[in-house]
């Protein structure tokens, strides 16, 4: 027999009320992008890539238009095959979403739930607090050490109830990269039944010699899953296109209960050409790791700290929330829009995503000449 579930309702009995779960959640903020009487807008909020689509992705999707009335291919066959061959990975074990944030969302209801704890880190991508708040879990955010996950706090963290860990692999908003030998000192120290998901939606750019994504560990157990994004180097934020490389057993699960064509037709042949564009990711790779360095470079000359980065982006600290708060609204005042990162417990710091050259370049003289005064 299935047990009644009482929820409390208004005194009056007027309207329906949500789950107390969903009230406790604080809506995600996506990052501005405009700004009022401002007409030339450099966005450097939301960490998109630096150069926008691939052309071989706009051309697929103009392609398209004229199919726009049939469905798309509900298991994203042609997607996962493609993935397969580009990363030497299983299709069968590659689950697609509309942007990877579905698939944290399925993992949290999937594996978390009511009387279920989800770890991640004190400054971690907040869809992990919302997605596992939604589901019932309990998130337990653990301290960093240096905007850096600490694998001795997050396994001292683990509980009997723990049933997931993410780690932003590596991190947003901070930037900051775990060692491979700690990611695997993570991964050994839980239990087995703690799934253990990597997202890794900035791999492309990385540079750290002994960096891994996932691969390595999910084929190495039943317990890992690694999160991939065609959001950030691939140009295809607006098209919402993320894709998981996970265990076939978890693969199956998240597949009984995805949306039933949640990856749309022009997303899924976007993300296929993007994937077939020739030198596109060395290309963006090349450009981030040149203007990463120069951007921080010349932001520390002016007296800005900024934190290691292995993304295309930048934690810039200003030590205090006010100097923060007077940055972001002299860098809005030349047009250029930052994000800022209270929301992540870091009021003192400020997001910045590695544009072209010339963003670069106007987010220097607009910086400096703050700190000037």
């Amino acid at each position: 027999m299935t047990e009644t579930v009482m929820r409390p309702q208004p005194q009056d009995g007027s309207r329906p009320l949500p789950r107390d779960a969903v009230m406790q959640i604080h809506a995600y903020v996506a990052g501005e992008a405009k700004i009022p009487g401002v007409n030339r807008i450099i966005k450097l909020s939301s960490n998109e890539g630096a150069f926008g689509p691939p052309p071989a992705a706009q051309a697929a999707y103009a392609k398209v238009a004229a199919d726009l009335h049939r469905y798309p291919d509900g298991g994203s066959v042609g997607l996962r095959k493609a993935l397969g061959a580009r990363w030497g990975l299983d299709p069968e074990r590659i689950v697609c979403g509309t942007g990877s944030d579905e698939l944290i969302s399925l993992i949290c209801h999937v594996y978390g739930g009511p009387g279920a704890d989800i770890l991640m880190s004190a400054h971690g991508f907040t869809m992990y607090d919302i997605a596992g708040t939604f589901s019932g879990a309990r998130v337990i955010k653990v301290p960093e050490q240096n905007v850096t996950t600490d694998v001795s706090a997050m396994l001292a963290a683990v509980t009997p109830e723990t049933r997931i860990v993410f780690v932003a692999h590596p991190n947003n908003p901070t930037g900051t990269l775990l060692p491979q030998s700690e990611v695997d000192r993570l991964r050994a120290g839980l239990r087995p039944d703690i799934l253990l998901v990597l997202d890794s939606a900035y791999a492309e750019y990385v540079e750290a010699a002994d960096y891994d994504a996932g691969q390595k560990l999910v084929d190495a157990g039943e317990n890992t899953v690694m999160l991939r994004t065609f959001s950030k180097v691939f140009g295809l934020g607006g098209m919402r296109v993320g894709w998981g490389y996970m265990p076939a057993s978890v693969a199956d699960a998240l597949n009984r209960v995805r949306g039933v064509f949640n990856v749309n037709l022009a997303a899924q042949a976007a993300a296929v050409a993007a994937l077939e564009e020739p030198g596109w990711v060395e290309k963006c790779r090349a450009h981030n790791t040149e203007w990463r360095a120069k951007l921080a470079a010349s932001l520390e000359a002016v007296g800005i700290k900024v934190w290691p980065s292995e993304g295309n982006f930048l934690l810039t600290d200003f030590a205090t929330a006010e100097k923060a708060k007077g940055a972001d609204a002299f860098l809005k005042s030349r047009g250029i829009i930052v994000r800022g990162m209270a929301a992540y417990s870091l009021p003192h710091c400020l997001r910045i995503t590695v544009g072209t050259a010339e963003e670069c370049g106007l987010v220097t003289d607009a910086l400096s000449a703050f700190m000037k005064g």
